[in-house]
């Protein structure tokens, strides 16, 4: 049995480092000013933090993004 973290998307499909994900929900992001990030946006590179909920990625507009795997699907 191993100890590795499975992450998955809102369908369950397995995320990895570097995958590109969608966001399938409007998302206003805390602490950027009122900064929305639409439904659709294709967010490319994610990272696997340490907790299977959560993935760490960067937007143009948002830097240190972290987003919550229910709100993305993998692209």
């Amino acid at each position: 049995m191993s100890d590795e973290i499975v992450v998955k998307d809102a369908n369950g499909a397995v995320l990895k480092d570097g995958d590109n994900v969608t966001l399938i929900k409007d998302l206003k992001v805390k602490g950027s000013g009122g900064v929305t990030l639409k439904r659709g946006t294709l967010i490319k590179g994610i990272r696997l933090t340490g907790s299977e909920d959560e993935i760490d990625c960067r937007h143009d507009k948002v830097k240190g993004l972290v987003l919550r795997t229910e709100f993305v699907r993998k692209a």
